[in-house]
């Protein structure tokens, strides 16, 4: 640790005692005040100073009344102990230091260094391939792998960070299709290949803002996909324009709807079954954002079923990502739309809980739509627990999604604002 230590920080002995350990778990701060008095001897005048709180609900608390919801209190009362981030479910804090005792960097910033600095130096220069000259049968593979490995960056980075790289590819793969001579079957690889980066740089921009970029990336990836005689990749083109679309007035999304029915029947009852689930789980949102419950039922079971068929049969990497847990989540996303919280929370909870922090764009987006059906529900301090815990993690991200996402869930809470949980999710969205 580094800097001021402040009076209450909690000795070690205490921090790793089972009890003290599953209270800080679960956020029973007022076990860990009553600890802190008897066992370290640190006044609840000094803890209501240090965390904010007045002392008397700080006794309160310690007596096993009521709960600390707000995520700003909980950083506070973690920093003031000096809880090790970890152990309360945060991103890491400016105190906490590495291994060599500098001051650590967040979690999320490592990740980021560490992924570019990998692919950097473990990637192929394919880059630049050349051109003007006859293109071998074996680089539409080693294009695709290259493709595979990049789209990792995805995982931890957003469409601000990642589209000029994504869009690099595309645009020197498409000059070498240009400029280049190959047999009818290197064609077709390399086409499927402009499709996938097509699509991959279509998606980050889609995710950085830049909406009129990506629908020509989309529209692209579609022709060269069926140029490519790549039925898959054609459909999937097909439900990213469809997924887009949603974002219009109520014909747009009506239209929508039909581009995702047909993303499907592009794709075909032969594709990959990951490739048949994320086609469904799209159709499925599309259902549910024009308001169709029955048909988002139909679909999310089609995906189920999809799914169910993966045997271990080679995937293409493009939806290797789809699983049970993207298919809860979808789910959950789908019913917190049709305003079905009773069907959204639980499942969206589960899945969450299997959701590392590192993915922090998504993470902040999927918790939107838990924080938007607890507030459905009625349960509006959970609410504002569950969305500042989304504004903390998109709090860096290079995407415009996750704040988007939270811009009306904000906007009802702040009908609620008397409420001290919802105060301070509103002073940290201003903040």
């Amino acid at each position: 640790m580094t800097g001021h230590e402040p009076p209450t920080a909690l000795p070690r002995r205490l921090l790793e005692r089972p009890d003290v350990r599953s209270a800080l778990a679960a956020h029973d701060f007022g076990t860990v005040f009553h600890v802190a008095r008897a066992e370290a001897g640190i006044s609840y005048s000094a803890i209501a100073a240090e965390c904010g709180i007045k002392p008397e609900r700080v006794g309160t608390l310690a007596k096993g009344h009521g709960k600390v919801t707000s995520f700003e209190k909980i950083v506070r009362i973690a920093d003031a102990f000096r809880v090790p981030s970890h152990m309360v479910g945060l991103a890491p804090r400016p105190w906490e230091t590495t291994s060599e005792g500098s001051v650590g960097a967040g979690r999320r910033e490592f990740l980021k260094t560490s992924a570019a600095a990998s692919l950097a130096v473990s990637l192929p220069d394919l880059s630049r391939p050349p051109t003007g000259g006859r293109v071998g049968g074996d680089l539409p593979g080693q294009l695709r792998q290259r493709t595979a490995r990049l789209r990792r960056l995805d995982d931890v980075l957003g469409g601000g960070d990642t589209y000029r790289t994504y869009l690099g590819e595309y645009q020197a793969t498409r000059t070498l299709l240009r400029r280049s001579t190959y047999t009818e079957e290197t064609a077709r690889g390399l086409l499927s290949v402009l499709a996938e980066q097509a699509q991959q740089a279509g998606w980050a921009a889609f995710d950085g803002g830049l909406h009129s970029e990506a629908r020509g990336l989309y529209e692209a990836s579609q022709k060269a996909a069926a140029d490519a005689g790549d039925a898959e990749l054609a459909g999937n083109a097909l439900a990213f324009l469809a997924y887009q679309g949603l974002r219009g007035d109520r014909q747009a999304r009506q239209d929508a709807v039909r581009t995702a029915a047909r993303s499907c029947t592009t794709a075909g009852p032969d594709a990959a079954p990951r490739v048949r689930a994320l086609l469904y789980e799209r159709l499925a949102w599309a259902h549910a954002v024009a308001g169709h419950a029955e048909e988002t039922e139909r679909a999310l079971d089609a995906a189920r079923d999809a799914l169910a068929e993966v045997d271990g049969a080679p995937q293409p990497d493009w939806a290797a990502w789809v699983d049970d847990t993207e298919l809860q989540i979808m789910s959950g996303r789908c019913w917190t739309e049709l305003r079905r919280p009773l069907r959204a929370v639980p499942v969206l909870e589960a899945a969450l809980a299997r959701y590392d922090d590192s993915h922090a764009r998504d993470k902040a987006l999927y918790l939107s739509w838990l924080a938007d059906s607890y507030l459905t529900a009625g349960e509006v301090e959970q609410a504002a627990t569950v969305a500042g815990r989304a504004l903390d993690l998109s709090s860096g991200v290079a995407s415009v999604r996750p704040r988007e996402r939270l811009a009306p869930v904000l906007r009802r809470l702040g009908q609620h604002q008397a409420l001290p949980a919802v105060a301070d999710v509103l002073e940290q969205d201003r903040a």
